[in-house]
């Protein structure tokens, strides 16, 4: 074959694949469009296995305060003590997306509705604010001639405490912690979704106790002791 005829039918050839290279790619393109674009399951995996490695989400943070007073008599009431605590401290709501499972979360194609099922909401602290706190009494006999302030201290705060992690355990922001988890998730699987063309689909996040009598959360609250000597180690750190 003449040699001045092989180089333009090489350069053709190339042409050629590279034109059917954009036709096909262009063909995909088109056939994918026509067969409803990707996988909503697809989807909805990869946003699964992006939120396991987000590993815990803080949904709602909320401050309580406790006011508790507490009395000690002696002599059959004759001398007495008391004093009254004012300690405020912050609670967290939160989800360990890591128990996120793949059968957790359900497509269904017929109703364009993806379900999530939660992990049960877990309260971590109080985390008690010291700088905050505010003692009051303690001035009669028995506080001058006793340790009695003391004492009462030690009581008042163990009992703040468990009134901070029972005050967050309330029917009200219980309620809302659940409500702002069920958004966040929603909304973390709903918008990969959008990105992707699916307009229509609906997610659906729930815990596993909603709609019972069993409380749909996990007390991880931090012991008394625990909670005091955080809070004394956080303000010994802010005023160095």
């Amino acid at each position: 074959m003449d040699s001045r005829l092989t180089k333009p039918i090489a350069i053709l050839a190339i042409i050629v694949a590279l034109v059917l290279g954009v036709i096909v790619g262009m063909t995909a393109g088109v056939a994918d469009w026509i067969l409803g674009g990707p996988n909503p399951k697809t989807i909805a995996s990869a946003s699964l296995e992006s939120m396991r490695a987000q590993n815990r989400l803080i949904a709602f943070v909320a401050r309580y305060v406790s006011v508790v007073s507490s009395e000690q008599q002696r002599l059959g009431g004759l001398v007495s003590s008391e004093r009254t605590l004012i300690l405020p401290g912050d609670v967290r709501y939160e989800l360990d997306l890591s128990k996120l499972q793949p059968n957790d979360v359900r497509w269904d194609g017929s109703s364009h509705v993806l379900q999530v099922r939660l992990p049960e909401i877990e309260i971590a602290g109080p985390d008690v604010d010291i700088n905050a706190v505010k003692e009051y009494g303690g001035n009669g006999v028995l506080s001058a001639l006793t340790n009695a302030n003391q004492q009462l201290d030690q009581t008042n705060r163990a009992r703040a405490v468990t009134d901070l992690r029972k005050q967050a355990t309330g029917e009200v922001p219980m309620r809302l912690a659940r409500q702002a988890a069920r958004q966040a998730v929603e909304r973390s699987f709903a918008m990969p979704l959008l990105a992707a063309g699916f307009k229509d689909v609906k997610v659906v996040a729930r815990f596993p106790t909603e709609g019972s009598e069993e409380p749909s959360y996990l007390d991880l609250s931090t012991p008394y002791n625990q909670a005091i000597e955080e809070a004394e180690r956080r303000r010994a750190q802010g005023s160095k």
